[in-house]
């Protein structure tokens, strides 16, 4: 398959420099303080299996979700803007690949760099485990739904950058539309319940949080399904729109 060789030029890309090195260094030790912190005062409350469900919805959403919210688009930036604005875009058009073949390539890569981001976290259920076992059923949902959130975040991205060359412009708008998605209903005074119900089906928090609390429910499934399919819908077009705007 085509889309194999994109991706795999793009990991290369990705582990032969110190970027992904350093940021998963950060990203576990921001994620590993939260956790010990977060950790410490439910101990201190209260060691009961109940506290336990609390505490894994308020880390996978508060810190994994909300730091996968801010580092992804650093990463996704680059995807086709970076080649847009060195001018290869052009010298990848003319390689035997379809547009689809360069866009699920080049998201598969990014995707596959953050699997790496959340496999470093499966140590900190281990830790709990390890303390008092629990019922590990649950974080099958847990990182179902983390996936789902960072596969959408990444297929978002990699729209965002196949409008501009600008690598800040990219990061900025994709962090400010996916911030939007996440706080869509947060201020639930301002609206009436009717609205409120309507924003919480867009909210990609409201699903996630779903999923935190270890529950796979085929609407929120859907919800991110669709999600990623919209944007990479998008990528497409504006790929394809190359064609017609006779320039890059």
């Amino acid at each position: 398959m085509r889309a194999w060789a994109v991706m795999r030029k793009e990991l290369v890309s990705y582990f032969s420099g110190p970027l992904v090195y350093v940021v998963v260094g950060v990203f576990l030790t921001v994620t590993g303080y939260q956790f010990y912190t977060t950790l410490q005062g439910y101990v201190q409350i209260g060691f009961g299996m109940n506290i336990l469900d609390n505490f894994w919805q308020e880390f996978f959403v508060q810190h994994i979700g909300r730091y996968l919210l801010i580092v992804v688009p650093l990463f996704t930036m680059r995807l086709l803007a970076e080649e847009r604005r060195l001018g290869t875009i052009e010298l990848l058009y003319t390689y035997p690949l379809r547009d689809s073949e360069i866009m699920l390539g080049k998201f598969a890569a990014c995707l596959t760099v953050f699997l790496v981001f959340l496999g470093g976290t499966l140590l900190y259920p281990a830790i709990v485990y390890w303390l008092q076992p629990f019922d590990p059923a649950p974080f099958i949902a847990r990182y179902l739904g983390a996936i789902l959130f960072l596969a959408s975040c990444i297929a978002c991205g990699l729209f965002i950058s196949s409008l501009t060359d600008s690598q800040v412009v990219a990061s900025s708008c994709t962090l400010v539309i996916l911030l939007l998605f996440w706080i869509v209903t947060w201020n639930e005074a301002a609206v009436n319940s009717s609205l409120l119900t309507a924003l919480s089906q867009l909210s990609t928090f409201d699903h996630f949080w779903a999923f935190s609390r270890g529950v796979i429910d085929l609407k929120d499934v859907t919800y991110f399904v669709l999600f990623i399919a919209f944007f990479l819908f998008l990528t497409l077009r504006s790929m394809d729109s190359r064609q017609w705007r006779g320039r890059r």
